[in-house]
């Protein structure tokens, strides 16, 4: 077993710098959209971190703020004048200081807190709309060119050389489309449009579940109809885009994968996606390092999702969260009134606890799925 870890080492340590280093970049955008924005409302901020624990170097800037790098590099926070730690919780005080984040009008404490979830889309978007302007957006045209046999495609009456038009009443450009509108619908009926001999025709298709590789060494199961397409059939291209189409593309991927993340979170919760697909640090660290070495592309589209997953996740209505801190102001513009500290205090820990069960649910998929530490 030793001869086992020495062996994978320089791959663990890769995948472990490639993993911090993304983090590091998302991380500091999304601080940073709720310290400009701090900035902008007149906020005093105490403190900018890269990580947690003890701090390895820093300085102070014109203004006071501490920036610090911290020696624990998986994640990062901005304190605010008036909190009382990291999560933004305020001080207790009666009477807040103008300056201070819990002293604000309502509308600029909402503008802050959601600003670094806002950043990390914009982040997203900004990937994307440069690899579209710069790299170009691959092609390849939805046509069928193998139906599967016994698959849910035959059985649904679509044949080779159908042009795939709509899946799911959405509309269909590249073959790689159809993957994404499909995945999460294993067992459900899913209406597909195609064009076969210059005219539409309606099928309805349910996809069957499949179990594959998750990349990070775990399996999931998504849905497929069994079609196949040939690149000798059609060759890939790289159409480069203007910067507003690119834009535009860049924020229609983006809301893609946005949706499609809740789609599969709404499966999770209603049983019909396996929970198993949760990945946690070590499984994201894997999967970063194995994207890594297929190039700086592949790593940035990478960043690109990790940071709309991070940005999503900060939103969900959970105290610790962004998205609880947002739900209380909700709770305070209703009221007339902010909610009572104890409140806020039994809130933040409930918070607490529901982030460290997903923690160490993902965490146990890593190291029983996707490491199989206890395997052969």
């Amino acid at each position: 077993m030793l001869d086992a870890l020495i062996s994978n080492l320089p791959s663990f340590l890769f995948s472990a710098a490639s993993f911090i280093a993304v983090l590091t970049v998302i991380v500091f955008i999304h601080e940073l959209g709720h310290f400009l924005v701090g900035r902008w409302c007149g906020v005093k901020v105490d403190t900018f971190s890269i990580g947690f624990g003890k701090e390895l170097f820093g300085f102070n800037d014109k203004h006071g703020t501490r920036w610090r790098f911290a020696l624990l590099p998986f994640g990062g926070y901005v304190k605010f004048s008036g909190d009382a730690n990291p999560a933004s919780l305020s001080d207790g005080s009666t009477t807040p200081a103008p300056h201070s984040l819990h002293g604000r009008p309502l509308w600029q404490r909402a503008a802050v807190v959601a600003a670094g979830p806002a950043a990390n889309f914009v982040l997203a978007i900004a990937i994307f709309a440069g690899m579209y302007a710069i790299i170009g957006q691959p092609y390849l045209s939805p046509i069928a060119s193998k139906i599967i046999k016994g698959s849910a495609a035959e059985e649904a009456g679509i044949r080779a050389g159908d042009l795939i038009v709509k899946v799911n009443n959405q509309k269909v450009v590249s073959f790689s489309d159809i993957p994404r509108l499909i995945s999460d619908k294993q067992g459900v009926e899913v209406p597909i449009v195609v064009e076969r001999n210059g005219r539409n025709i309606e099928l309805l298709v349910t996809p069957k579940p499949r179990i594959i590789n998750d990349g990070m060494g775990g399996k999931i199961t998504i849905g497929l109809i069994g079609i196949q397409r040939n690149i000798q059939d059609g060759k890939l291209i790289y159409n480069r885009k203007g910067p507003l189409e690119a834009l535009g593309l860049g924020v229609m991927k983006t809301w893609n994968i946005t949706t499609s993340s809740l789609s599969h979170i709404k499966g999770m919760i209603v049983g019909t996606v396996s929970t198993d697909q949760l990945a946690g640090p070590l499984g994201i660290g894997k999967l970063t390092g194995n994207v890594a070495k297929q190039g700086f592309t592949s790593l940035l589209q990478l960043a690109a999702l990790l940071s709309i997953s991070i940005g999503l996740i900060n939103l969900f209505p959970i105290p610790m969260l962004d998205g609880g801190h947002l739900m209380y102001y909700a709770i305070e513009a209703v009221r007339g009134k902010a909610m009572g500290q104890r409140a806020q205090e039994i809130g933040f820990m409930v918070g607490f606890a529901v982030v460290i069960s997903f923690m160490l649910l993902a965490t146990s998929n890593d190291l029983f799925l996707r490491f199989n530490i206890f395997g052969n």
